[in-house]
Parts: C-alpha cells; sequence; structure tokens
C-alpha cells in the first residue's frame, strides 16, 4: 500500500460570535495510516507534516480512493486486511480498532506528535487523529482532527494534559493556542501541564465544511454582503438572498458532513482525544461556546470529568432552545441574552470613558452623560452619512467585537469612535492574506443544526426592532448573526438537549466578568445552577471570558483547581488587573446588570 503526502499551505480565517483569534494558521499533520475494521490490532498512529496548495481543509495522506479533507469510507476491506500485519511490522503504524458506540474507552488511540512547520507555531507539536464520521457508526467512515500542544516546560513536574477550546463554535484551536498560550495562560500551568487543543469537526484543518469551491469564491460572496447587519428594506432583500445562496453552496458542497458536526459529536472526539494523551479524566479550560462543548462533555461522560473550567459561559437550555422543527420566538442570540450583555458592557464603557480624560479614552466628553449624548449623536449621523465604507452597521459591529477585550480592544473602540466623530475613517485591519479561506459558514454548521432560530424571514425584522428596544444599537447586530439557520439544509444527527445535571467526578468551576459582552453573567448563574455540580467564580470585570481578560487572581484560584482540585470558597469574587482607561468604578460592581436589568426581567 501506496502513502503519498502533499505539501500545501493551510490558511484560514474566522469569524463569528464567539472568541474572535487573529494570527496565521498554525500547521496540521497528516495521518500514514491503515484503516480500521480489521481484527483489533495496537492503535498507533503517526503523522507527516503537510498543508496544502490551494489553502483548503486539512491535508491526510492521498490514496487511490481518497483525496485530501474528504470524508473516508471503507471500500475494499478484505483485501487489504489481509496486508495489514506487514504494515504494520514494519511502520509501527496499526488500524485503531473498532471502538464501542458513543466514545468508549477500549482501544485508546495515540498520537504522534512532530513539530509545527509555520514559524509562529515554533516550540508547538502538531498531530491529527481520525475519529468516526457518525459515532453510533464507529467502524464506518471517518474524518480528521487537527490537534496541537505545547509540553509541559517542567517535564519533571508534569501532571498530564490540559485541553483549552476558544470557542466560536467555529474557534479552531490550532491558531488560537499559539495566540494564546505566552500572554495568556497561567506559567504553574504552562509548567505543569501539556497545553492541548484542536480544530473541532468541521473547523479549519480538520474535515472542514466548505460550501465553497475556492478561498477567492468565499471571499467574493462575502464581500458581496451588507457589512455588518442589514439597514432598510434593499439591504434585507440583498441579506436574505444571500443567506439562501449560502444554504444552497453548503447543501451541494458539504451534505455528508452537515449532520456530523454538532456539540455531542464533537464532545465524543474531545473524549477521544483525552485517550489518546493517555489521561483518566479530563482537565478542560472551555471559553464561550467552549462552555457549551464542556456542559455536554460532563452529562455525556461524568465519570471523566477532572478538573474543568467553563468561561464565559452560554445558558445551556436557552441554547439548545426547544425542537428544531418548531418556530421558536426568539433567536439563539437573544434567548441567551447576548444582546442584553453587549448593551450593559457598553453602557459600563460609556461611563467609564466619560469619567476619564482623553488622554485615557479618546471619545471621552468629560462626563458619562456627555459621552452618551455625543454616541447617540454619532450614531444618527452615521445612518445618513457613512464615512466612506464606515456605515452605521459597520461602527456598530466593529464597537461589538472591541468590546470583548478590555485590553487592548476598549482603547480601540474609544479611538474608532472619535475618528468618525472627527470625520475620518478609522485604521483598517491589515487585510487577510491572499488565498486565505474565509471559513465563516463553519459556525453556522454547528448552530443552525443545533439550535433553533425562526425560518419565518418576515421575524426578523421584528425582532430587531425588539432587541433595539431593549439593548440599543448593539441588539440590532445581534439579531442578525444567526438569520442564516432560516434556510441551513441539516439538522444534526446526534443532537444534545439534556439532562445537563449529572453528578460529574469533580466539580465544575464556571468563571465569568460581570459585564460580559456575549456571554452575560445572568448565564454564568444558569450554568452554575444546571450542572450537577459546579462552583461560581465571579471575575468584577469586564470583557468576554476571564482568561482573556486577565486576573491574577482567577489565575491563582485556576492553578490551584488544576494542580489540587481546590474550589474557590462560595461567592469568591476576583479582580480584574487592569481597569479600562486606568479608572476603578466606586462602590463595587453589581452582578445584577447594569440599567437594562428592567428589560431583562421583563418589568
Amino acid at each position: 500500500m501506496t502513502y503519498v503526502a502533499l505539501r500545501r499551505k493551510v490558511v484560514f480565517r474566522v469569524e463569528g460570535t464567539g472568541v474572535l483569534l487573529g494570527g496565521p494558521a498554525p500547521v496540521g499533520a497528516s495521518p500514514v495510516r491503515v484503516r480500521s475494521g480489521c481484527p483489533p490490532v495496537p492503535a498507533v498512529v503517526r503523522w507527516v507534516q503537510t498543508t496544502g496548495p490551494d489553502g483548503g481543509g486539512p491535508a491526510p495522506d492521498v490514496r487511490g480512493d481518497q483525496m485530501p479533507g474528504a470524508i473516508s469510507g471503507r471500500r475494499g476491506r478484505a483485501a487489504w486486511c489481509a496486508a495489514l500485519l506487514l504494515p504494520y511490522v514494519l511502520l509501527t503504524t496499526g488500524a485503531a480498532a473498532p471502538q464501542p458506540v458513543r466514545g468508549g474507552d477500549t482501544a485508546a488511540p495515540t498520537l504522534d506528535w512532530r513539530p509545527c512547520e509555520e514559524p509562529e507555531q515554533r516550540g508547538f507539536e502538531c498531530a491529527t487523529l481520525r475519529v468516526p464520521l457518525d459515532h453510533d457508526r464507529p467502524d464506518g467512515e471517518t474524518i480528521d482532527l487537527a490537534v496541537i500542544r505545547h509540553a509541559a516546560t517542567s517535564p519533571s513536574e508534569r501532571i498530564g494534559s490540559l485541553f483549552m477550546n476558544p470557542g466560536g463554535p467555529g474557534g479552531p484551536g490550532t491558531d488560537a493556542l499559539p495566540s494564546l498560550y505566552d500572554r495568556f495562560f497561567p506559567a504553574e500551568l504552562r509548567k505543569r501541564f501539556d497545553i492541548v487543543s484542536w480544530d473541532p469537526r468541521g473547523v479549519g484543518r480538520s474535515t472542514a465544511v466548505r460550501c465553497f469551491a475556492s478561498a477567492e469564491e468565499a471571499t467574493a460572496f462575502w464581500a458581496r454582503q451588507p457589512a455588518g447587519f442589514p439597514v432598510g428594506e434593499k439591504e434585507r432583500r440583498a441579506w436574505f438572498a444571500g443567506r439562501a445562496e449560502l444554504a444552497d453552496n453548503c447543501r451541494q458542497r458539504a451534505s455528508k458532513l452537515l449532520p456530523h458536526v454538532s456539540t455531542p459529536d464533537t464532545a465524543r472526539d474531545l473524549d477521544r482525544l483525552r485517550q489518546a494523551v493517555g489521561d483518566d479524566r479530563l482537565r478542560y479550560w472551555g471559553l464561550s461556546y467552549g462552555t457549551f462543548l464542556g456542559s455536554v462533555y460532563a452529562n455525556l461522560f461524568p465519570d471523566k470529568v477532572g478538573r474543568v473550567i467553563l468561561d464565559g459561559n452560554v445558558d445551556p437550555r436557552n441554547y439548545v432552545g426547544g425542537a428544531m422543527d418548531g418556530e421558536p420566538r426568539l433567536t439563539t442570540s437573544l434567548r441567551m441574552g447576548s444582546d442584553l450583555g453587549s448593551a450593559d458592557t457598553f453602557e459600563q464603557f460609556l461611563t467609564l470613558c466619560g469619567q476619564a480624560p482623553t488622554t485615557g479614552c479618546a471619545f471621552s466628553a468629560g462626563s458619562p452623560e456627555a459621552t452618551r449624548e455625543k454616541y447617540t449623536a454619532l450614531m444618527e449621523r452615521l445612518r445618513g452619512r457613512p464615512v466612506g465604507t464606515w456605515t452605521y452597521a459597520r461602527a456598530v459591529s466593529e464597537l461589538r467585537q472591541h468590546l470583548y477585550f478590555v485590553e487592548p480592544g476598549w482603547a480601540a473602540a474609544a479611538d474608532m469612535l472619535q475618528a468618525l466623530w472627527q470625520g475620518r475613517a478609522p485604521q483598517e485591519s491589515p487585510p487577510p492574506p491572499p488565498g486565505k479561506y474565509p471559513g465563516t459558514e463553519q459556525e453556522a454548521a454547528v448552530v443552525c443544526s443545533e439550535s433553533p432560530n425562526p425560518r419565518e424571514l418576515g421575524r426578523y425584522p421584528e425582532l430587531e426592532t425588539f432587541a433595539a428596544a431593549r439593548a440599543g444599537d448593539l441588539g440590532r447586530r445581534w439579531v442578525w448573526d444567526y438569520q442564516w439557520c432560516a434556510r441551513w439544509p441539516a439538522t444534526a444527527a446526534d443532537r444534545y438537549t439534556g439532562p445537563f445535571d449529572r453528578r460529574t467526578a469533580h466539580p465544575v468551576l464556571v468563571v465569568n466578568p460581570v459585564y460580559d459582552p456575549a456571554t452575560s453573567y445572568q448565564a454564568a448563574e444558569a450554568m452554575t445552577s444546571q450542572l450537577g455540580d459546579a462552583r461560581l467564580l465571579t471575575l468584577q470585570g469586564y470583557g468576554h471570558t476571564a482568561l482573556l481578560n486577565p486576573s491574577t487572581c482567577v489565575n491563582d484560584h485556576a492553578v490551584r483547581y488544576f494542580t489540587t482540585g481546590a474550589l474557590p470558597p462560595v461567592g469568591a469574587t476576583c479582580r480584574q488587573d487592569e481597569p479600562p482607561f486606568g479608572v476603578r468604578p466606586t462602590g463595587g460592581i453589581a452582578a445584577g446588570g447594569g440599567a437594562l436589568a428592567e428589560a431583562r426581567d421583563g418589568r
């Protein structure tokens, strides 16, 4: 049997409502392997470093019946099973023995780590794991997962592996981990754990959902869409038509994969990864959507929960919603209160900016009240008179994204708003490299398959009016995030709707900023109450997730939890290391939210 490795360049981009992380893509790794389905042999997998010529997909080994990134089938099994022994002896490469349905522990795979090739991943190791397309059919077709790790910096003190999921959904860990590792992970965790991440199924350099033939075609499609969200009837028609075209493309190009990229599918993959690194129980730090993934894992595999931190939390029941074939009243984002979290956080932004001098916050008008009035006037002006390509909708969308990161995002938001106030176009971000596949549809592939959203197109303008009334400009932006679900062509074959309260082997630690613009503090309270055994640690601060808005206090608790299992005291709170604009609020931070609490409570 001949194996051919292609050298390819893999690049991608992540856009969506979860944690968005820039930076170049790390190198994936492709297995040189023998397919399963024969009599069991020790499961060993070998990889060679590969990337691809067209910027697309994972780069698996290529043989006569398999092209790079394809879903692998089970053809001609009898012919090659007889020849299995020789490759196994000569290459130390074996077939993954058939595994029990839904993530059993037998025949655990192993990962053959090799240095990643990209300069940005210097010091990291890459590998690939093959998993079933459908975990109900473990001996059926397979897909690839791209995996990355940084080995513990003090091998003699190593405890095990710590997995990280960056959120999204659609966030590729092979990009996120190198971006976050040195800056955000506590030194003690880096010393004592291999920090591991991966591109979930459907994403990045794993077997990916790709609804366009090329990066150029995808980029041209997104360039034709209204920036940010649609404003007015003409843009709404274009928006609806574009999402319908996307759905048709996805139906044609990814129909086999789309039903199998759900959160429970990924949770079962995560359990295989746990087995592959040799850990008896999972250690995991999940960000944003990664908290929902963590909650599903905890309830599918409660006896395998070691230490799990859920940071920047999704409300599990509100994410799940009702039946997929129903007509929900609200979108996923509105059910989760993301619009209210953004509004509350932005209210704090304006207050703290107004309390700061212009040397601290460029948009300050000298007081919170004057700064709010300045912002309102700016938005009204942009509605009728954009600044170049900076429309009202684009400004609101960029503002929402800047709120995720106190440093440097809040200062960048103030600079952007001040430039627009002065009639200047803000500084543009560098364009993505040519040939970089956007991958925008990979978020929709997960959410639209398992979280119900309205299918009636006329409902979305109505919901925009509703969200604007309770959450202002940012509310409008959140409504349109999942409108593409209205015409999505697939529903998850394996959808998890609960229970969420199974007792885990060890308690889960839930962490959340009080003012999180994407995953509200109320969602963290809901997560804590819904899980079978969880403790809430409150970060009295701002931004999306505690890991990405650093607090030495939170990090100290995280280190103790991961290394000893010790939980913070009940009701424990922490502060961020650096307050926005150098201004600490007086009188503490109310965990109940901001001025829009009445709207949230229906009063």
